[in-house]
């Protein structure tokens, strides 16, 4: 039997146990399933209930209450709520994938590469690490995203840029650990360089650590998007959850009762955090031999 088919069943068999190990799994299960309805209703839901940002309804539309017509009310322009709703979670989902992916991609780097290389690389990684570490994430952020501009783009660059350096940690750390083994050494005997070994030996052993953090990221993400747009830095030309909570705190919604118009989205972004967080605590206890042990 051919190398290849031996890995791709043994890859296959895997998988396998692993999603029967997130179905029996409460918290993996409920995170997933409430994950994924998002995730449709992101998809779906706008080819259902389309809205626009620059469609303002009449006067007397405006911020009327749910009712017939309008499931969630209106708002202060008079559009519909529940439309708002459903158009903010695709936002607020992709800022929370591309952001997460970036933060993953820059922390695992680091992490890997200073925990195999040591010495001298080791130090300058970790004290730029240690930098982000300490340094207040939400003024950051902020005077990041006031520098950049209020683009969706721009604001997925900085929670991207501005949330690695856990993961660059916790990667370290797993990677200092597998460095020692023996098939490393063996690598390393018969001449493959440090750029292999890290991709093809080291990566591979850190995976189940950086996905089981990476979940934990994205719930970070999204709870980054909603402050920095609920603060006024969102993209207004873009419908989000947080610059939902945004218009609603501006025009005194909070105020005058008018819980349809911030209600929802605080309750969306509960949700999907919550998801995220179940997730993350459960895939880190199901790919965590040390978790399995105990």
């Amino acid at each position: 039997m051919a190398k290849n088919d031996v890995k791709a069943k043994l890859r296959k068999r895997k998988i396998k146990a692993f999603v029967s190990q997130v179905l029996a799994n409460k918290m993996a299960l409920f995170g997933t399933v409430v994950l994924f309805l998002f995730i449709l209703v992101a998809i779906f839901g706008p080819l259902l209930v389309p809205f626009s940002v620059l469609e303002f309804g009449e006067v007397e539309d405006m911020l009327n209450p749910p009712g017939p017509g309008h499931v969630l009310g209106t708002d202060d322009m008079g559009r519909d709520v529940l439309g708002y709703l459903i158009a903010g979670s695709r936002i607020s989902l992709l800022v929370g994938a591309l952001a997460t992916g970036i933060s993953m991609v820059i922390g695992t780097v680091i992490g890997i590469v200073s925990g195999y290389s040591g010495k001298a690389i080791d130090n300058v990684l970790m004290r730029i690490t240690d930098f982000f570490l300490v340094i207040p994430w939400l003024p950051l952020m902020m005077v990041l995203a006031a520098i950049l501009g209020t683009s969706i783009w721009n604001i997925i660059v900085v929670i991207g840029v501005t949330s690695w350096a856990g993961t660059a940690r916790v990667v370290r750390s797993q990677t200092l650990s597998v460095r020692e083994n023996q098939f490393v050494e063996r690598t390393v005997s018969i001449g493959a360089g440090s750029g292999h070994i890290m991709l093809h030996h080291i990566l591979p052993n850190v995976f189940p650590l950086v996905f089981a953090n990476t979940i934990l990221i994205a719930a970070a993400a999204i709870t980054s998007e909603t402050t920095l747009s609920f603060l006024g830095l969102g993209d207004p030309a873009h419908a989000s959850w947080g610059m939902m909570l945004h218009y609603a705190f501006e025009t005194g919604a909070t105020s005058t009762g008018a819980w349809w118009y911030f209600l929802p989205p605080g309750l969306c972004v509960v949700a999907v955090v919550l998801a995220f967080t179940l997730m993350g605590y459960a895939f880190d206890e199901i790919l965590n031999p040390k978790l399995k042990e105990r």
